[in-house]
């Protein structure tokens, strides 16, 4: 069977960024590291890093600056709480990258990432459409996205 899994193509960093990540999100590894040609060992030239997030493998690679990541590809987080929305986004940020708009973020590796939570996909297609489009008006004008407030919003509060 074969394994299809993201490939991302980063500039440098790929090490890096594949701890951080699997730092932020629980019971993810680095799988493998592959180095350069000529380059056996962590002394040399680091090529490539495999790792998993939630059980999804994903082949992190340096490949210089040819390409640059956009938003035509994201990662998405659910997440449950307004705490764990908050220590991720904070996580993924940290060290250069910023908040965008409604719940998308830019990491210091220029990958774009969603931390959205799990409420949101009701409130904005509750069924009374005056809720749902109070939800996404308030949407709309957050960077990081605040539970409270978009239910607030919500129930016209």
């Amino acid at each position: 069977m074969h394994k299809i899994r993201p490939f991302l193509w980063f500039e440098s960093g790929a090490e890096d960024a594949a701890k951080r990540y699997v730092e932020v999100f629980s019971g993810s590894i680095v799988n493998e590291q592959r180095w350069g040609p000529g380059a056996p060992s962590p002394e040399g030239s680091l090529m490539s890093v495999r790792f998993e997030i939630d059980g999804r493998e994903y082949e992190a690679f340096n490949g210089g600056p040819h390409e640059a990541f956009n938003d035509s590809f994201s990662m998405w987080a659910d997440v449950d709480t307004q705490e764990e929305l908050d220590r991720i986004w904070d996580a993924l940020i940290e060290g250069g990258g910023e908040g965008v708009a409604c719940g998308w973020l830019k990491d210091p590796w220029g990958v774009r990432w969603q931390v959205v939570p799990t409420q949101l996909g009701a409130l904005l297609s509750d069924p009374d459409p005056e809720r749902a489009g109070r939800a996404m008006q308030a949407m709309l004008k957050m960077v990081k996205l605040d539970i409270a407030a978009l239910k607030a919003a919500a129930d016209g509060v």
